[in-house]
């Protein structure tokens, strides 16, 4: 009984453990995509652009849409943590920790150079591409249930990479805009183009093998330290 009443009480601290980094982290990324949104449109006003145009423009960016996603995943567990969604699974926990990693990576390699946000810009900026992607990785580590992952997930987690591809494309041709240098086909054309999105999948595909291998190294550990316990107690 004692050993229940133990195990029980650390369960309730491990569950609002979660819940109150999952808290952290999603008001962490909802205020820098506030920020990050309010200083585009206030941009808009001063340039008398369509601001509605400027919020797609906004919501056009893998970082974006990856850090928006992370911010609801967090935000669901933490008001809702019964429900059994998408959003909740373990394998998209675990995608998005592809993505938001890639976002970190390329936005270091890649973009940083390229501008250099003051203030709170600066500081939404960090969050959205160093601070968030670091907690988010060490969430996952922790608290996302280890085990449930196949190898072929790493396949199935490029299509939301192609998707996006596809969509930037179709929007550079009609418009002209292209949300990022090295998928810009009217500067580098559609053969550079597709060389730079091949290998940028390889990435993904990559790094999804990689997260699903230490899911399973992780769940295997797992399951040896609970049969070496129940062999203790026997």
């Amino acid at each position: 009984m004692l050993g229940e009443t133990n195990a029980s009480g650390e369960m309730s601290r491990g569950f609002y453990l979660e819940r109150g980094c999952a808290a952290a982290i999603a008001s962490m990324t909802w205020f820098a995509l506030a920020v990050q949104l309010c200083f585009d449109i206030q941009e808009a006003v001063s340039k008398n652009h369509s601001i509605a145009v400027r919020v797609i423009d906004f919501l056009s960016f893998f970082t974006i849409e990856t850090n928006l996603v992370i911010a609801l995943v967090l935000t669901i567990l933490c008001t809702q943590p019964g429900m059994n969604r998408f959003l909740s699974r373990p394998d998209v926990k675990s995608a998005l920790v592809v993505y938001i990693v890639i976002v970190g990576v390329v936005y270091e390699l890649l973009l940083r150079h390229l501008w250099h946000p003051q203030g709170l810009q600066l500081l939404a900026d960090m969050l959205l591409h160093d601070i968030v992607p670091l907690l988010y990785c060490l969430f996952w580590l922790v608290f996302v249930p280890k085990g449930s992952l196949r190898w072929s997930d790493a396949a199935t987690w490029l299509v939301y990479p192609i998707a996006f591809f596809v969509y930037s494309m179709l929007r550079g041709v009609a418009f002209g805009i292209y949300p990022y240098p090295f998928i810009d086909a009217a500067r580098l054309g559609f053969a550079q183009v597709s060389v730079n999105a091949m290998i940028l999948l390889a990435l993904f595909f990559g790094l999804g093998i990689g997260v699903t291998a230490i899911d399973r190294a992780l769940a295997s550990d797992d399951r040896g330290r609970s049969g070496l316990g129940t062999a203790a107690e026997l």
